[in-house]
C-alpha cells in the first residue's frame, strides 16, 4: 500500500509545491521568508507549500497577515488564518491591523497599507523575502486590466516573480489548481467576499469579461496574456537598462534639480529618451509623469522652437543653451501643457 503522504501528492499538490521549491533554491537562497497570508485558497496553498518545502530546503518560514479592518469580522478572518499557519508549522505568525486610506481609490489603499505592513514585518523579524500568492489568473487580470487604462508597458508588463523582497513562487500556477491544492490537503480556505463585488473593476474582469473572451477568442486567454507579460517585461527591463546608464552617464546634479544636455538624448529612440525623463524625474524629485509629461518634455528635445519652461507635477523643465534643466517646482500656474495634465495619473 501506498503511504498517506505518497497518496496524497496530487497534481496540484505536486504542482504548487514544485514552484516553492523553485524558488526557495534559486539564488538569491533565502534563509527565512515569511508568506503573506489572507487566509484566500491561493495564499493558503501557498502557505502549505511553504511550509512543507521549507523544511526540506532548511529554510525558516512564517506568516504575516494583515488585518485591513473593512469588513465586518476581519479580526476572526485574521485569527483564522494565523491559527492555520501554526498548524502548518510556520513560526513566527504576526497578525498586523493597519488603517486603510483613500488615496487612489480602494483598491490602491488596502494595497498600500499592505505593503507597508509587509515592510514592517520584514523589519521585525529580520526575515530576508515575503512570499505572496498571486497566480497566472492575478497576473492576465492585471495585464487585462492595464490594457484597458492604457497604461502603456509599465502595467502591461504585469507582476514579476522576483521583485525585491516580495516574492511570487505561484505566478505561473492556476487558481483552479490552488483551490484543488486546498481540497486534497483538507484545508478549508477563507472566502473573500469582496471578491463577488462587481462594483470593482478586477472583479467584473474575473467573472464576465475573461470568460467572455474565452467564449468567443477561444481557451488559453489567461496564459496568452501571462506570456505577452513575460514578454513585455523582457523588453521593458532591456530599454530600462539603457535608459538608466545614458541617464547615469549624462546627468549632473544642481543646487535644486539636475541637468542634462540635449544631445545626450536626442539620439536616443523614443523609448529610452521618455524613459530617461521619468527615471530623472522620479528619482531626483519623487515625481511620477506620465506619458504626456515625458512626451512634452521630449518635444523640448525633439521639436525646439523656443517652447516656455514646462510645469508639471512636483518639477519644472525647460531648455536653456543645449541643457534640460529640471528644477523644483514652484507655485506660479502652469506652462507650455494644460493643467489637467498636471493633475492627472495614468
Amino acid at each position: 500500500m501506498q503511504s498517506e503522504r505518497r497518496r496524497r501528492l496530487t497534481p496540484a499538490i505536486a504542482d504548487v509545491r514544485r514552484s516553492v521549491r523553485e524558488i526557495l533554491r534559486a539564488a538569491p537562497v533565502p534563509e527565512f521568508v515569511l508568506v503573506g497570508l489572507s487566509g484566500g485558497a491561493d495564499s493558503l496553498a501557498l502557505a502549505a507549500a511553504t511550509s512543507f518545502e521549507a523544511r526540506r530546503a532548511g529554510v525558516r518560514a512564517g506568516a504575516v497577515i494583515v488585518d485591513h479592518r473593512l469588513q465586518a469580522g476581519s479580526a476572526d478572518v485574521a485569527a483564522t488564518a494565523a491559527d492555520q499557519a501554526r498548524q502548518l508549522g510556520l513560526t513566527p505568525v504576526l497578525v498586523l491591523t493597519v488603517d486603510v486610506g483613500t488615496g487612489g481609490g480602494p483598491e490602491a489603499a488596502a494595497r498600500a497599507a499592505r505593503y507597508a505592513a509587509f515592510e514592517r514585518a520584514l523589519a521585525e523579524t529580520g526575515a530576508s523575502a515575503v512570499l505572496l500568492g498571486h497566480t497566472l489568473d492575478d497576473q492576465a487580470e492585471t495585464v487585462l486590466l492595464g490594457l484597458a487604462r492604457g497604461s502603456g508597458p509599465t502595467s502591461l508588463r504585469g507582476m514579476s516573480v522576483r521583485n525585491g523582497p516580495y516574492l511570487r513562487p505561484i505566478l505561473g500556477i492556476r487558481r483552479e489548481q490552488t483551490r484543488q491544492f486546498c481540497i486534497d490537503s483538507g484545508l478549508t480556505p477563507w472566502h473573500d467576499p469582496q471578491n463577488d463585488d462587481a462594483r470593482y473593476a478586477r472583479v467584473r474582469v474575473r467573472q464576465t469579461v475573461l470568460p467572455l473572451l474565452e467564449r468567443e477568442l477561444g481557451p488559453g486567454i489567461s496564459e496568452a496574456l501571462a506570456r505577452t507579460a513575460d514578454a513585455l517585461r523582457e523588453d521593458s527591463d532591456a530599454l530600462d537598462e539603457l535608459a538608466r546608464a545614458l541617464l547615469q552617464g549624462a546627468w549632473s546634479r544642481t543646487e535644486h534639480g539636475g541637468q542634462i544636455p540635449v544631445a545626450a538624448l536626442a539620439p536616443s529612440s523614443a523609448a529610452v529618451r521618455q524613459r530617461v525623463i521619468r527615471f530623472a524625474a522620479e528619482e531626483t524629485f519623487g515625481a511620477l509623469l506620465t506619458r504626456s509629461h515625458t512626451l512634452a518634455v521630449g518635444r523640448l528635445v525633439t521639436d525646439w522652437h523656443g517652447q516656455e519652461a514646462l510645469n508639471l507635477p512636483g518639477i519644472r523643465v525647460e531648455r536653456q543653451d543645449g541643457v534640460l534643466t529640471f528644477t523644483v517646482l514652484d507655485t506660479h500656474p502652469s506652462k507650455g501643457l494644460p493643467r489637467s495634465h498636471g493633475t492627472s495619473r495614468h
